[in-house]
């Protein structure tokens, strides 16, 4: 009986069977699974990570940098705002591609990160993005990790 030798990119790369991640890991493998759903719909998708890099989700954007070339195989790109207003301004922004004139993709899934206090501070960008709504072939998860002295 011979085995698979077990690989560090598993967490990244298995399609089928089991595999062990933790809860960040998970967060960056999210987006890749909801392009491989997207391709089976015929769909030319891109992703779009933003968040606070003071956010409890810290160690999320050391993991999105580890598997910078895994994202970007799968049309994902993470770019860091310099604070939590931004960052959701930013993911706000990938759902209007109905304005452009000619856009490259049918739609952009997003994820935005931040603290507690951030979503406070980002009720803007997070409020007119909630009423503006997501594209057809797009989307927005908001994830936060709460810092309750707001001490990050």
């Amino acid at each position: 009986m011979t085995s698979k030798a077990i690989s560090l990119n598993d967490k990244f790369s298995v399609t089928k069977g089991r595999i062990f991640i933790s809860g960040n890991q998970a967060l960056v493998r999210l987006p890749m699974i909801q392009k491989q759903f997207d391709q089976k719909e015929g769909l030319i998708t891109a992703g779009f990570i933003s968040g606070y890099r003071g956010s409890p989700l810290g160690n999320y954007d050391a993991a999105l940098w580890k598997a910078k070339d895994h994202l970007a195989t799968h049309h994902i790109v993470f770019q860091p705002g310099v604070n939590e207003d931004l960052a959701a301004t930013a993911v706000w922004g990938t759902q209007q591609i109905d304005s452009l004139t000619d856009p490259t993709v049918d739609g952009v899934f997003s994820i935005w990160y931040g603290k507690g206090p951030g979503v406070d501070r980002s009720g803007d960008p997070i409020k007119h993005g909630n009423m503006s709504g997501t594209h057809k072939n797009g989307g927005v998860l908001v994830v936060y990790g709460d810092d309750q002295p707001g001490k990050s």
